[in-house]
């Protein structure tokens, strides 16, 4: 994982970096507004414990041409190469994808497969994805979780899947899919390196 809030020697503490990663590909999406929710309650946690934050949202979208040019002839452009060091950089991670044909999303894998692995070790990363139905809800457990044990992150135990019930028209999270989410949350605010009380 890397450095902590608190580096030695610091005269003040350098903020918490929580990085949220998207791989929607519609507008609006239902898997921003799940990567928003998860993102939101855990910078609340943070807040309240007193810890400042610098929270980022990554949309791979945004960088699907670079990605693809970067895996197939290797150029990387300067704003992917941000991109995955803000990943590889992070405090803590939270992660969402929506659910194609039993899996993540093409772009999502091929982003996180640019990622270095070394600076991934002992991460914390929270697991979402987004589904049209309950049937995927084991894509977090199948897909999502083999990848990031993988790369040996501290995955969170509790992953967060909504499926378009746990909506409202408007976008809002069920009470169950909020009641998910903040349990979520604060399981990834656990395994951040905050300093003790007192």
């Amino acid at each position: 994982m890397s450095a902590g809030p608190r580096d030695a020697g610091a005269s003040a503490p350098r903020p918490l970096s929580v990085v949220a990663v998207t791989g929607g590909v519609s507008f609006p999406s239902t898997t921003r507004a799940l990567t928003d929710l998860l993102l939101d309650k855990t910078v609340a946690r943070l807040a309240a414990s007193g810890t400042q934050v610098d929270a980022r949202t990554i949309e791979v979208r945004d960088h699907a041409q670079d990605v693809a040019t970067a895996t197939v002839i290797g150029m990387r452009s300067e704003e992917l190469e941000l991109a995955l060091k803000t990943v590889e950089e992070a405090d803590l991670l939270i992660v969402a994808t929506p659910v194609f044909r039993g899996s993540y999303s093409g772009i999502f894998k091929a982003f996180f497969d640019l990622v270095d692995s070394l600076p991934m070790a002992d991460k914390p990363v929270l697991l979402a994805a987004t589904g049209g139905t309950a049937r995927h809800t084991l894509v977090i457990d199948q897909a999502l979780r083999p990848l990031f044990a993988f790369m040996g992150d501290l995955i969170v135990p509790t992953g967060v899947f909504a499926s378009k019930e746990d909506w409202t028209i408007e976008l809002f999270p069920m009470p169950w899919l909020d009641e998910r989410a903040e349990r979520a949350a604060g399981q990834l605010v656990r395994f951040a390196d905050l300093p003790a009380p007192g």
